[in-house]
C-alpha cells in the first residue's frame, strides 16, 4: 500500500471503498451507476474490499428494479396487496388547498394523483423526506383501498409506508476541508480521479488528469455552464451521467422548453429545477421542439437563473453542460477554427454562446481503456458527489477569489463572471481547505485555478469571434493574482 492509500484509508476511513473496474466486470454486468455502486460496497464489503457475489446480486434483484419492473410492482402492491421495499429516488408534493402530502418516483413515472403519503407516516419520516428536491433511499410502498361508501368517492392509491435515507450518514464538509490540507496537490487530483473511478496512473501527462477532472466543475459550483467537445469514447457519458444522484444526462432526441423549465399544461418546474447540472450529451443529435423558443429561455437562464413561461416565473440553481464530438481535423487545429458548426442552430447565435461561461477541450483527455479504470482504494463516490454538491451552497470560496483576482479597467462583465465562475469552482475542487486568501499559495491559485479558467473562457472568446465580427479581435480581460501580505 503507497502512503498516498494509507493516508486515504486513515483520514477518510468508512467513506473509501475498494473498486476493482478494471479486473472486474460485475457492477458494469449489473448496469448500476456510481454512486449505487458505492453504496453497496459500503454495505456489504469487508475491511480488505471483498464482498459476496451471491448475496449482493440478490440485494439488486431484490430491492434496485429496473423501470420495466414497474407494472410486475405496481400489481403486488395494488392486486395482490403486498409491502414492497425498493431503492430509488422520491420527490415530495404538498397540495396547498387540502394539505395532503403526495410524492412521486420519477424513474418509474409514478405521479402525485397516484399517490399519497399520511399523515402518520408523514410525522415520522418528513425531516428526511424534505432534505432536497429528490432524494434516494429505501422506500416501502402498499395500497390504500378506494373507498365507495362516501361522497365523493375516494380513490384508491399507492402509499409510502416507511423511508430511509440512501444517505444515512452526516455529510461533513469540515471535516473534508480540514483533511484535504493532508495531501499535496498531486496527490489530491489522484485522490479526486479515484473518486469518480478513474486510476490516475494510466494518465500520461498532468494536463490530462486536470482537464479530466475539469468536468467536475459543475458539480460543486452553481449555475457553471459549460462546452465540451471530445472524441468518441472519452467518457463523457460516463461522468456526467453515472457519477453523481444530482445530475441529469440527456443522449439525443427532443428537448422542449416545458422538459426543461417549467409545464404550462401540468404546472411542474422541469429538469433545472431538479438538479445540479443538466448535460445535453451527443448534442448534434438532439432536436428541440420550437427553436425560437428554446433559445430565449436559455438565453434569459444562463445568464440569470431566472426562467419565465407564460405567467409563471422561477428559478434554478442548474448549470448546463453541452456536450458532443469532434472531428480529427478540428481537433488538430485546438479550438482555432469553427467547432460550433455542426450543433443544433438554437446554439448558433453569439449571444447565446457568450453565456456559456467556458469551453473544455476534451481532446485532452485519453480515449477509455482498461489501464484508465480504477483499480484500488478510492473515496466512494456517493460520499465525494454528495460534498460537492453541499459545497455548493459555500460563498466563502466566491469572496476568496473576488479577493485574489485583479480585474483590469475597463473588463468585459461577462468575461469578469465567467472567470470568476469557474476560478472558484477548481478553488473549491481542487483547494477545499483554504478558507481565507492566505491560506493558498498565489502561484498555485494562479495555475490551477485562473489560468485554466482564463483558457477555458479565451475558447468561447475565440468561437464568438469566429460566429460574429462583433467578437473578433477581442481578447479575454488580462486577469492577475493579487500580492496578499
Amino acid at each position: 500500500m503507497d502512503e498516498t492509500t494509507r493516508k486515504l484509508r486513515n483520514y477518510f476511513d468508512e467513506m473509501v471503498v475498494y473498486k476493482d473496474l478494471k479486473n472486474s466486470n460485475f457492477f458494469s454486468a449489473l448496469s448500476l451507476p456510481s454512486f449505487t455502486r458505492d453504496w453497496l460496497l459500503r454495505k456489504f464489503a469487508d475491511e480488505e474490499g471483498h464482498f459476496d457475489n451471491e448475496q449482493l446480486t440478490e440485494f439488486v434483484k431484490k430491492y434496485i428494479p429496473k423501470k420495466n419492473d414497474w407494472t410486475a410492482i405496481k400489481s403486488r402492491i395494488v392486486k395482490d396487496n403486498e409491502h414492497v421495499r425498493m431503492l430509488a429516488k422520491i420527490s415530495i408534493e404538498v397540495d396547498i388547498r387540502s394539505g395532503q402530502v403526495s410524492f412521486t418516483l420519477p424513474d418509474f413515472g409514478l405521479s402525485t394523483k397516484e399517490t399519497i403519503i399520511e399523515d402518520d407516516v408523514w410525522f415520522d419520516y418528513k425531516e428526511q423526506l424534505i432534505s432536497g428536491h429528490e432524494v434516494w433511499g429505501m422506500i416501502e410502498l402498499g395500497y390504500r383501498l378506494p373507498d365507495d361508501s362516501v361522497t365523493p368517492h375516494i380513490p384508491g392509491k399507492i402509499r409510502l409506508i416507511s423511508f430511509r435515507n440512501f444517505c444515512p450518514y452526516e455529510i461533513d464538509t469540515e471535516y473534508y476541508k480540514t483533511v484535504r490540507s493532508k495531501f499535496d496537490i498531486k496527490e489530491w487530483i489522484d485522490i479526486l480521479l479515484g473518486a469518480v473511478d478513474y486510476n490516475a496512473a494510466g494518465y500520461s501527462t498532468p494536463e490530462e488528469k486536470l482537464t479530466m477532472l475539469t468536468r467536475l466543475l459543475p458539480f460543486v459550483e452553481k449555475r457553471l455552464n459549460l462546452i465540451e467537445l471530445a472524441p468518441k469514447g472519452t467518457g463523457k457519458s460516463y461522468l456526467f451521467g453515472r457519477v453523481s444522484r444530482y445530475g441529469w444526462l440527456s443522449s439525443g432526441g427532443v428537448m422542449s422548453r416545458a422538459k426543461m423549465f417549467y409545464d404550462i399544461s401540468k404546472r411542474t418546474e422541469g429538469l433545472v429545477s431538479g438538479n445540479d447540472f443538466i448535460t445535453l450529451d451527443e448534442v448534434q443529435t438532439i432536436s428541440f421542439t420550437d427553436v425560437d423558443e428554446m433559445r430565449a429561455a436559455l438565453k434569459g437562464y444562463l445568464e440569470s437563473g431566472v426562467f419565465t413561461v407564460g405567467n409563471y416565473e422561477g428559478t434554478a440553481s442548474s448549470g448546463v453542460i453541452l456536450c458532443g464530438n469532434i472531428s480529427k481535423e478540428t481537433m488538430d487545429n485546438d479550438g482555432t477554427t469553427d467547432m460550433f458548426r455542426e450543433l443544433p442552430a438554437v446554439f448558433h447565435e453569439s449571444a447565446l454562446i457568450e453565456r456559456f461561461h467556458g469551453f473544455i477541450k476534451g481532446w485532452n483527455i485519453p480515449r477509455m481503456n482498461d489501464d484508465l479504470k480504477i483499480s484500488g482504494w478510492a473515496l466512494n463516490s456517493e460520499y465525494f458527489c454528495s460534498i460537492l454538491h453541499e459545497l455548493r451552497d459555500d460563498t466563502t470560496y466566491r469572496s476568496i477569489v473576488d479577493t485574489l483576482v485583479i480585474v483590469p479597467a475597463g473588463a468585459d462583465t461577462r468575461d469578469t463572471e465567467a472567470v470568476k465562475r469557474i476560478t472558484t469552482a477548481y478553488l473549491k475542487l481542487l483547494f477545499p481547505n483554504v478558507r481565507k486568501p492566505e491560506d493558498i499559495d498565489s502561484r498555485d491559485f494562479n495555475r490551477y485555478c485562473l489560468r485554466r479558467a482564463c483558457n477555458m473562457r479565451a475558447t468561447i472568446k475565440m468561437q464568438l469571434g469566429i460566429m460574429d465580427s462583433e467578437y473578433r479581435g477581442k481578447d479575454i480581460p488580462a486577469f492577475k493574482v493579487a500580492e496578499i501580505n
